[in-house]
């Protein structure tokens, strides 16, 4: 497969409507036990997941927790060492080839052709997907990602933005099923983020199932679902409203003056697990409700600080699941 990305299919449409239940989506993929080690270490443990045809799934992890790995097995990139299932329908171990024929793969980096105009690295690419139409799908792949207007200058001079957008536009133009995004963001402003999740967004609308490797919060909570796999092992998959609540964490918000010295002083408290520092604000988290909401009266009563309780956020969640896994390439691990 080469740098590339799909339709077909329905977006899922969860819960009940007016008329009645949804209808069942099929999963896009479905896999059981995959794993693989490297050097004698298992880097991805035991991984089962179900990932609904149209949906936005995410996969959250600090660097070297085995996400890019897991997604290349789950879709007949790389042969696990053990484990089965299917993606688009395919057999995972068997159907490598066709699979890869429905997939556009996103890589981090930037890896088309600098010394080639837009339009020349799209074409490229149709030549060696060989696809027919290869004018026009071009010319609908630089309509789509608002290249047009650059379609005759060098991939090499554009910005981190544009060169996002053509190696979206590369992974779409034999119009795969299933995209995968390995750090699709890093390096971009603020704008060519939103306007890329904005497009992601609208493919997933049209039935693409996307997969997205991350370890950056604020595209984390763009997706449907997340798993969330550290050192191998999947700690929980969710839809990413639900994580929180699944983990039973309450969370209180506070604020005010020498915030430094609150924080030093709560971490010193026998019990409370976690504290996280959010600029000048401390959001404290617990399973334990009744324990922490009597820690929070007990600090307010002082007066000194607000103490506001608040759902609990996949920020704190993650933190809290990071605090509870265990490395398995530390000394001993498994």
């Amino acid at each position: 497969m080469t740098r590339g990305a799909g339709m077909a299919g329905r977006p899922v449409q969860p819960g009940q409507g007016p008329a009645g239940p949804a209808k069942t989506v099929p999963s896009a993929i479905s896999v059981r036990g995959l794993t693989k080690a490297f050097h004698g270490r298992r880097v991805v443990d035991d991984f089962d997941i179900e990932v609904p045809t149209g949906a936005i799934y995410g996969f959250l992890g600090p660097n070297g927790s085995g996400k890019t790995t897991t997604i290349r097995m789950m879709c007949g990139l790389l042969t696990p060492d053990a484990g089965q299932g299917t993606c688009l329908g395919f057999d995972i171990l068997r159907d490598s080839a066709r699979i890869k024929a429905a997939v556009g793969y996103m890589t981090q980096r930037f890896s088309l052709y600098e010394d080639l105009t837009i339009r020349e690295n799209l074409d490229f690419i149709a030549r060696m997907y060989r696809l027919d139409d290869r004018r026009g799908r071009v010319a609908r792949a630089l309509a789509d990602l608002g290249l047009a207007d650059r379609a005759g200058q060098l991939a090499g001079t554009l910005s981190g933005g544009w060169k996002q957008r053509l190696a979206l536009a590369a992974c779409m133009i034999h119009q795969p099923r299933l995209l995968l995004l390995d750090e699709p963001t890093a390096g971009v402003d603020p704008k060519a983020r939103r306007d890329f999740w904005d497009e992601i967004r609208r493919l997933a609308a049209q039935g693409v199932t996307v997969l997205v490797s991350t370890h950056y919060m604020d595209e984390a909570v763009q997706c449907d679902f997340i798993a969330y796999i550290a050192y191998g092992r999947k700690l929980i998959d969710a839809p990413a409203t639900e994580i929180p609540q699944r983990l039973g964490l309450v969370t209180w918000r506070v604020e005010g003056p020498a915030i430094t010295a609150l924080e030093a002083e709560l971490r010193a408290r026998p019990g409370l697990r976690q504290v996280a520092r959010f600029g000048a604000v401390l959001h404290v988290s617990a399973t334990d409700a009744g324990a922490l909401d009597r820690l929070a009266g007990e600090f307010a009563a002082r007066g000194t600080h607000r103490w506001q309780r608040q759902t609990g956020g996949l920020e704190e969640a993650f933190i809290w699941l990071m605090a509870t896994a265990r490395d398995n390439f530390a000394a001993g691990g498994a």
